[in-house]
């Protein structure tokens, strides 16, 4: 358990760690030896001469008051060591989250994520905050009292000693029949906050639907299924409680038993064997919490698992020996991606030269998006080169890569800040005058001036209270902001209105003004603003050239153009 903490968190920690364990042990130690003077206090009390008590009562004060220090000291030292390997596993997480490829992120994987960086690291981290100190105690203190129960009466020590391979056993066989249990439960949990999420994604849908009162069977299924693996967990963890009680109550019975023919037989005094009994007694309260304990840590050691699987997924390798690229041309050579099991671009060579606009068209799943996606390297290649400005890609920094590239998606996500936040991320080093320009050209400064805050205006999660059209003016600010070489679009207008889309293309064409630029559209106006256009299907090239050359061929394109057109005619 300690081990795997220490590899999600990274070795860094390890000695604050095994500094924090090795206080609660002795704390522990120092707990069952204070409980063990309780002997000849209880001897003295019971003897002849009861005033004999004494230096043993101020023994046993003094120790629990070592106790009591240790115990502050331990408990301390476990509350601020969780904290900061709290606050290590945010900044661990997030930082190879950030460094992930961007296909790792599927539906299935946000509602994981969400819980592992939510209640999984809580849950994880709170191991040495508030569960390990319990632990160490249950587990140490017995064994210490057992220890001291053998110097007084090595008959009753050894019956005590007895009954602890079968409470390990029990333990071992408790972990083991629950682990699938667990395991499920944990799965299931996942599941239904991956649905919950897609829940909330698909009300805007239920609702046009007309089924705001209707129940979600996709939700509904899942959580039925996650009450049905917790059942399952308690159920399979039931049989190691129940046999934990009856093994403590029977040892103790044991020892009844035998202090009793002791005492009887003459073997040992009757107040010896009742101080035994006593320390017997207090053996078994630890123990008796020891599953509960160890049912938390099963439960915290799974989340640990799920987060060392995220933490060793592999990110896109970085080049030992950086490269800068000279220029800002493109290139795709023989560039082969798959996506699974599909191939979405196969054997695809393409060149950009510097300063040329691009427009790649073609149907839905044609690859387009992907082409955008390769070069700024959001996935690999799994054959052929993608290279930017005569350089490999995968032989550029990342951070080196992504200045050379402005990115317009279609979908603008917005931090939960200012106007002004959000803009400045595209340089945040910028001037004020400089951020003012961008917004001026991105036509940004209309929507500034018909908010309540202006710049300070809070836009909310996601953007959420900015329409479509005004966040993408806010990406292009960003863009413009940036001012790097490259620039790619996706998508940028096909979901805004007519006046948002007019605003939108000024400041795209402000945007792509003497810059490099590939545009996906599957609004066929945008594209007579490209110096070439690539009709893509099936991951290839089907055709290239200028808006009216392909017109002219009467080819794949020109029959988009007409289909795609013809409803605006008809207007």
């Amino acid at each position: 358990m300690i081990r795997m903490l220490l590899r999600v968190l990274g070795h860094e920690y390890a000695r604050p760690v095994r500094r924090t364990v090795a206080l609660m042990t002795m704390t522990a130690v120092a707990e069952g030896l204070s409980c063990a003077l309780l002997v000849p206090v209880l001897r003295a009390l019971f003897g002849s001469t009861p005033a004999d008590a004494w230096p043993w009562l101020v023994a046993f004060g003094a120790a629990v008051a070592v106790y009591a220090v240790l115990r502050y000291r331990s408990d301390l030292s476990g509350f601020l060591v969780g904290t900061t390997l709290l606050r290590g596993m945010y900044h661990r997480l997030g930082d190879h989250l950030a460094r992930l490829p961007v296909g790792w992120y599927d539906a299935r994987r946000v509602g994981e994520v969400s819980v592992l960086a939510g209640q999984g690291v809580l849950q994880a981290m709170s191991v040495i905050a508030h569960l390990l100190a319990p632990f160490v105690s249950a587990c140490v203190t017995p064994l210490t009292i057992v220890a001291v129960m053998i110097a007084f009466n090595w008959q009753l020590g050894l019956a005590a000693l007895a009954a602890a391979p079968v409470v390990a056993a029990i333990q071992i066989w408790a972990g083991r029949s629950t682990a699938a249990a667990d395991a499920e439960r944990h799965d299931r949990d996942r599941e239904a906050a991956g649905r919950v999420v897609e829940y909330l994604q698909a009300q805007p849908m239920l609702r046009v639907g007309g089924r705001t009162a209707e129940r979600f069977r996709l939700l509904d299924d899942s959580l039925r299924g996650l009450q049905r693996a917790y059942r399952r967990t308690l159920l399979s963890a039931l049989p190691g409680v129940v046999g934990l009680t009856l093994t403590v109550q029977a040892v103790f019975t044991v020892l009844l038993v035998l202090g009793a023919h002791l005492a009887l037989g003459g073997s040992a005094g009757a107040a010896e064997v009742l101080s035994i009994l006593v320390l017997a007694a207090r053996c078994a309260d630890p123990l008796l919490v020891l599953s509960d304990i160890a049912g938390k840590i099963r439960g915290a050691r799974s989340e640990l698992a799920g987060l060392d699987a995220v933490l060793r997924t592999e990110p896109l390798p970085e080049a030992p020996e950086p490269v800068r690229p000279v220029g800002r041309g493109l290139e795709f050579e023989s560039v082969v991606f798959r996506h699974g099991r599909r191939t979405v671009i196969d054997g695809l060579s393409l060149s950009v030269p510097e300063g040329e606009r691009l427009a790649v068209v073609g149907p839905s799943g044609a690859g387009k998006s992907t082409l955008l996606q390769l070069i700024a390297r959001f996935y690999d290649v799994d054959a052929g080169v993608v290279r930017v400005g005569g350089a490999d890609v995968r032989a550029i920094g990342t951070e080196v890569l992504m200045e050379q590239i402005a990115i317009v998606f279609q979908e603008v996500y917005l931090f939960d800040g200012t106007i002004e936040e959000n803009v400045r991320l595209g340089r945040p080093d910028a001037g004020e005058a400089e951020v003012r320009a961008a917004a001026a050209a991105a036509r940004l400064d209309e929507v500034i001036e018909r908010l309540p805050g202006g710049w300070a205006a809070n836009v909310g999660e996601g953007g959420a209270l900015l329409s479509g059209g005004e966040r993408q003016r806010v990406s292009i600010a960003r863009a413009l902001l940036k001012n790097a070489p490259i620039v790619l679009l996706d998508e940028v207008t096909s979901a805004l209105d007519p006046v948002n889309e007019a605003a939108v293309h000024e400041g795209i064409e402000r945007l792509m003004a003497g810059r490099t630029v590939v545009m996906v559209a599957h609004r066929m106006r945008t594209v007579r603003r490209a110096d070439r256009i690539v009709f893509l299907d099936g991951g290839r090239i089907v055709e290239e050239g200028g808006h009216d050359e392909l017109l002219r061929r009467g080819g794949r394109y020109a029959d988009f153009w007409n289909v795609s057109m013809a409803p605006a005619a008809s207007e």
